[in-house]
C-alpha cells in the first residue's frame, strides 16, 4: 500500500491489465477501510479495488466522512466536513489513478451509507472523473445540489441505487428521494429496493456485482 493522502487497502486486479479499471470502496460512519474490503472477493476480478478510510476519527478504528448529531429535529450534519471530504476524495482519486496506474476513464465509486453520500457528492459534481456510481443505503445531500455539474456533463453517467425497505438508519424515503433527484437528471439510473435493513444483503450484492461487471463489459463510461 502506497502512502497517499488517505489511508487505504488495495486489492490488485486478478486479471492483469496495463491500465486496470479502478473501484473505490467508501465505508459508512463509524466504520473503517476493512469493512467494505470484505466484499472484494465477490467483485469483478478485473478491478483494481481500493477501500478508503474516511478522514475524521470518531474513536478506535472508527471514522467518518463527516460528523453527525442525532437531535429531536432529525440528523444534523457538519456540512463543512462533508465538503472537505468531497474535495479530499477528489484529490485521492487522482492520486490513486496516477500511483497505481489505473485507467482514468474507468473509475467507479461504490459507497455504503455515509460512503454512498460522499460518493454521490463527488460523482454528481465532478462526473468527468467517474465512470459509474453505486449508492448503497445512502442519500444525496441537499448541500451539493447547487454544486452539481451541468446536465450535459452528467448525460449518460451510470448510477445504481440500492436501498432496504426496512432500513431504520436511513429509511427508504431517502432512497426514493435519491431516485427522484436522479430521475430529473440525464444520468443512466437503475434503482432497486430490497427487503433488508441498513445492510448489504446477498441479493443486493449480487445486483451490484452484476451491474459493475456489465459496465466493464460495455467498455466503461466515456465523457
Amino acid at each position: 500500500m502506497e502512502k497517499l493522502s488517505l489511508v487505504h487497502l488495495v486489492r490488485q486486479p486478478l486479471v492483469k491489465s496495463a491500465s486496470p479499471p479502478l473501484l473505490l470502496l467508501l465505508h459508512g460512519v463509524g466504520s473503517n477501510e476493512y469493512d467494505l474490503f470484505g466484499l472484494a472477493p465477490y467483485l469483478d476480478k478485473r478491478f483494481l479495488i481500493i477501500s478508503v478510510r474516511a478522514p475524521y476519527t470518531l474513536g478506535s478504528d472508527s471514522f467518518a466522512w463527516f460528523e453527525i448529531n442525532f437531535t429531536p429535529q432529525g440528523i444534523i450534519i457538519q456540512p463543512e466536513q462533508a465538503e472537505a471530504s468531497r474535495n479530499k476524495l477528489i484529490a485521492f482519486l487522482n492520486e490513486a489513478v496516477t500511483t497505481y496506474g489505473a485507467n482514468p476513464r474507468q473509475v467507479y465509486l461504490m459507497g455504503f451509507s455515509q460512503g454512498a453520500i460522499i460518493s454521490a457528492s463527488v460523482a454528481l459534481t465532478r462526473p468527468e472523473l467517474v465512470a459509474g456510481l453505486v449508492m448503497m443505503s445512502g442519500r444525496i445531500l441537499p448541500q451539493i445540489e447547487p454544486l452539481m455539474a451541468a446536465p450535459e456533463k452528467l448525460k449518460g453517467l451510470p448510477v445504481l441505487v440500492v436501498h432496504g425497505t426496512a432500513d431504520t438508519v436511513l429509511p427508504i424515503e431517502h432512497g426514493r428521494a435519491s431516485r427522484k433527484t436522479l430521475s430529473a437528471l440525464p444520468v443512466d439510473l437503475l434503482y432497486r429496493e430490497y427487503p433488508m435493513g441498513h445492510e448489504v444483503s446477498q441479493e443486493s450484492l449480487d445486483d451490484v456485482t452484476s451491474w459493475l461487471s456489465a459496465r466493464l463489459d460495455a467498455g466503461g463510461y466515456e465523457t
